[in-house]
């Protein structure tokens, strides 16, 4: 517990300066910067094939998808490689590692973690369809909040910081 609560703490202080200096850059020097958050709830609007996200009150884009039917939050993190999901949200949708399935080594500020490979056949984010997406399942204690990474993201036609809100378009 002791250890969860130092990663959460940690993810909330890079989550803060990671949200000013974003603040501070051009849309275009946005769209590549590293982000590291942590959760809160934001509503997302769409429009057509774009989603544009707003920062909640700390900085952090939060949105629902949906991945088999069942929603899911996410907070997008352009600074994840991968799609991360905690062990009890993969459950809702099929995915249950069981421990020889945590194959892979995930680099946190909370150390090194194992984590379960896996692929999603389909993520729908408020309209934004994407197929095929490569994902890890960290045990819960290691991950509060799942991340959208750039599993997802760099199958999008862009994505970008602007005017205070991350627009994703398709």
């Amino acid at each position: 517990m002791r250890n969860l609560m130092i990663f959460a703490a940690i993810l909330i202080g890079l989550g803060t300066g990671m949200a000013q200096l974003a603040s501070k850059m051009t849309p275009a020097a946005a769209t590549t910067a590293r982000q590291t958050s942590a959760p809160a709830v934001t509503v997302a609007q769409a429009s057509g094939r774009t989603l544009s996200i707003s920062r909640d009150p700390r900085g952090h884009f939060l949105t629902d998808g949906r991945i088999d039917g069942q929603r899911i939050d996410f907070m997008v993190d352009t600074g994840a490689s991968v799609v991360a999901l905690n062990e009890r949200s993969a459950a809702r949708f099929g995915v249950r590692p069981v421990p020889g399935d945590y194959t892979s080594r995930v680099s946190t500020a909370n150390g090194t973690i194992k984590a379960a490979p896996t692929r999603i056949a389909m993520i729908d984010l408020g309209g934004l369809v994407v197929r095929d997406v490569d994902a890890l399942v960290l045990p819960d204690e290691a991950l509060s909040e799942n991340l959208l990474g750039l599993s997802f993201l760099s199958k999008l036609k862009r994505f970008e910081y602007s005017n205070g809100k991350l627009v994703l378009e398709q």
